[in-house]
C-alpha cells in the first residue's frame, strides 16, 4: 500500500485547532490523541472536540484512544466523526468484539501496542483489524525520543502480516521525524504519525511532503515491500 503521513494534533496549538488542521493540507489523516489521565498520565480532549474537528476539516480523523475502558467509549468516537479508531490492547476487555463494533459503525478498527507489549500473542486477532499501531515511545506525551528497540518489533509484525496475506496497515507513533522515518519504513511501517516534526516546522504542509518523500524512497528499497 501507499505511504501515509498522519500529523498529530497533540503537537498543534490547541487554541487554533481548526487552523492547524487546515495547515496540513495534503496529509492522509489527522491523528487525534485522546488521553484520559488514567491509562496514561495526561489529559487531552474528548468527543466534543472530535465532533468539532470533523466539521472543520475534510482530512479524515484517526483517533488514538489512550484510555481505560475503550470498549465503552470507542463507538462514540465513530459517531463523533472519526474515520479510524485505535484502542489499546492493554486496555480493551474484548478486543475482537470491539474491533467488530467499530467496523460495523463504519470506521476502520485499529489496535495499539505499548512498547513492552509483544505482537505475538495477538497474531490470531490481526484479521479482525484494519490497522495495527506500534508505539515507538511510551504513550502519554508528545516530543519524546524515538525508541530504536522497537524496530525489531515492527519487522516481526510486518512478517506476520505477510504470513497471513493481510491488507493491514502498520502504523508507528512516537518520535517519528526526518531522522527516524526511513528506519521505520525499512522495518515495515507504512503509516507514520508525526507530531513535532510537522507542527514544529515553519511550513507544516512542506514537512508532510518531505516526510512522505523520505518514507516512499525507503519503502521502495525495503525487502518487505519488494517481496510484494
Amino acid at each position: 500500500m501507499a505511504v501515509q503521513i498522519n500529523p498529530s494534533i497533540l503537537s498543534a496549538d490547541f487554541a487554533r485547532l481548526a487552523d492547524e488542521a487546515r495547515a496540513v493540507h495534503g496529509a492522509d489523516w489527522l491523528h487525534v490523541d485522546v488521553m484520559d489521565n488514567h491509562f496514561v498520565p495526561n489529559l487531552t480532549l474528548g468527543v466534543p472536540v472530535v465532533e468539532s474537528l470533523a466539521r472543520a476539516t475534510d482530512t479524515p480523523l484517526d483517533c488514538h484512544l489512550m484510555m481505560t475502558d475503550p470498549d465503552r467509549w470507542a463507538p462514540q468516537y465513530v459517531e463523533a466523526g472519526a474515520g479510524s479508531v485505535t484502542f489499546h490492547a492493554e486496555a480493551a476487555a474484548a478486543p475482537v468484539r470491539l474491533a467488530r463494533e467499530i467496523r460495523a459503525k463504519g470506521a476502520r478498527a485499529s489496535m495499539a501496542l505499548k512498547p513492552a507489549t509483544p505482537i505475538e500473542p495477538y497474531e490470531d486477532l490481526l484479521p479482525e483489524l484494519d490497522m495495527l499501531l506500534i508505539m515507538t515511545v511510551e504513550p502519554g506525551f508528545g516530543g519524546q525520543a524515538f525508541l530504536d528497540i522497537m524496530l525489531p518489533k515492527i519487522r516481526r509484525t510486518r512478517e506476520l502480516i505477510g504470513k497471513h496475506g493481510l491488507d493491514l496497515w502498520l502504523q508507528v507513533d512516537g518520535g517519528v521525524s526526518a531522522a527516524t522515518i526511513e528506519r521505520c519504513a525499512e522495518a515495515g511501517a507504512d503509516v507514520f504519525v508525526a507530531g513535532s516534526a510537522v507542527y514544529g516546522a515553519d511550513d507544516p504542509e512542506a514537512a508532510v511532503r518531505a516526510l512522505r518523500t523520505q518514507a516512499e524512497e525507503a519503502t521502495g528499497t525495503a525487502g518487505w515491500a519488494c517481496a510484494h
